[in-house]
């Protein structure tokens, strides 16, 4: 008999994109299949939040399925920046400011870390060579590591209170993390390498779980 691990502590509230489908009429949620299986890797469990939440309907399922963690996924270009999915600005908002005011870990990757820096008060810009590609990042620590790359916008400074951890050679910020609160992001997609590699899931999987 199959023993299936307790689910305390490995819940991940994840958010979704929006795909608009003219011909039928449609505002379609989805998340891409494989950061099912790269937080499977981490010992993680996925639980996607819809974008169609109100307010209250938000806070409701927050309260019901009481994340351990939060994710912010990639996809769509904010409704700032010309982006056509303000239900999911709202959504991931509200995630931020419940994982602020909860003191629960988030990671935001892509699309989720700029949505993070805009909440609070950094602009973006829009980049060049670093879509479809892989390129070097400066670490703060010392050293280098080289990063796939699917973003068309990025920012080149980080609000009060938060830390760049890996910089482009552009000088473009590709990683952050609060040095108070357990907020974490990376404009590369852990996801979508092929394996997974060792150093994403095990920044995930500390930032997520510690030393469980």
């Amino acid at each position: 008999m199959t023993m299936v691990p307790p689910v305390a502590g490995r819940l991940i509230a994840v958010s979704q994109r929006v795909d608009v489908i003219a011909g039928r009429n449609e505002r379609r949620d989805s998340l891409d299949q494989r950061w099912t299986g790269f937080l499977d890797a981490c010992g993680l469990l996925p639980v996607a939040m819809p974008n169609t939440a109100s307010p209250a309907l938000a806070a409701a399922w927050l309260e019901a399925v009481a994340p351990a963690g939060i994710l912010l996924t990639g996809g769509n270009d904010l409704t700032a920046y010309g982006g056509d999915a303000p239900e999911r600005d709202a959504v991931e908002a509200l995630l931020i400011e419940h994982a602020v005011a909860r003191r629960i870990p988030l990671i935001a990757v892509c699309r989720g870390l700029q949505m993070m820096m805009h909440h609070f008060g950094i602009g973006l810009e829009r980049v060049t060579d670093h879509a479809g590609t892989d390129h070097p990042v400066a670490l703060d620590g010392g050293g280098t590591d080289t990063v796939n790359s699917y973003h068309n916008w990025g920012f080149r400074s980080v609000p009060p209170g938060f830390t760049a951890w890996a910089t482009a050679p552009d000088g473009v910020v590709e990683a952050v993390r609060h040095d108070t609160l357990p907020l974490l992001g990376m404009l590369w997609h852990p996801e979508r390498n092929a394996p997974y590699r060792a150093v994403d899931l095990e920044l995930v999987r500390r930032h997520f779980r510690g030393d469980r």
